[in-house]
């Protein structure tokens, strides 16, 4: 057991941390991007979506529950590495240079998670943890997108979500040991691709609610 704690322990194992618990949270974006298109099929089509998915019953909390245990160790692991890069190089450059692959994504990583964090509370306080016993969730999702201020507030989140995700997709796949020359641009473009994904299929949604409201 000493190696897996000294593997953890270390700055490479922590990085793999982070690695595998954001696939986790792609796949889990995805799956959650292609439950809620269902909402462009209409209140019953979205209604009966959310429906299957709570008749999962305790295979549905044990996989929230999962989810809930990965976000911890992702946020926190982050945390940590970012304290320690912190602590490594308390005094910023004055130049601050893109040389050698750095993007507005990585430069950005924990301050775009940082603000996903306060999102995802936000967004359970007003989605998941409200009362539906006399409602529905297309009930409620159309209440809270015909609120300007809740569409904006959306709509920056997700594209603060692309910007985190174009970054830390590809950045996964190089912490595995998929970092080849022949693949890495492949891999790059694929983790731009499924950003904006990300950022206009989870954007989009509040400015329909919105003008369907």
């Amino acid at each position: 057991m000493n190696w897996i704690t000294d593997t953890l322990g270390s700055s490479i194992g922590k990085k793999l941390l982070m690695a595998i618990t954001g696939f986790s949270f792609c796949g889990f974006l995805a799956a959650h991007l292609a439950g809620n298109l269902t909402i462009y099929g209409g209140k019953d089509a979205f209604n009966g979506y959310a429906e299957h998915l709570h008749a999962l019953g305790p295979l549905l909390t044990v996989a929230e529950l999962v989810l809930l245990s990965f976000f911890l160790v992702h946020v926190i692991t982050g945390l940590i590495l970012f304290l320690q890069n912190l602590k490594a190089r308390p005094v910023r450059y004055a130049v601050n240079k893109t040389a050698g692959g750095r993007t507005f994504g990585s430069a950005t990583m924990p301050y775009t998670g940082a603000f996903l964090l306060a999102f995802i509370l936000f967004h359970l306080m007003n989605f998941h943890f409200v009362d539906k016993s006399n409602t529905t969730i297309f009930n409620i999702v159309s209440e809270a997108f015909s609120n300007t201020g809740y569409v904006v507030v959306y709509i920056v989140a997700m594209v603060v979500a692309a910007i985190h995700v174009s970054h830390g997709f590809w950045s996964a796949f190089q912490t595995v040991g998929a970092n080849h020359p022949k693949y890495m641009p492949t891999i790059r473009t694929a983790s731009i691709a499924f950003a904006v994904v990300v950022g206009i299929g989870f954007g989009f949604l509040p400015i329909y609610i919105f003008l369907l409201a």
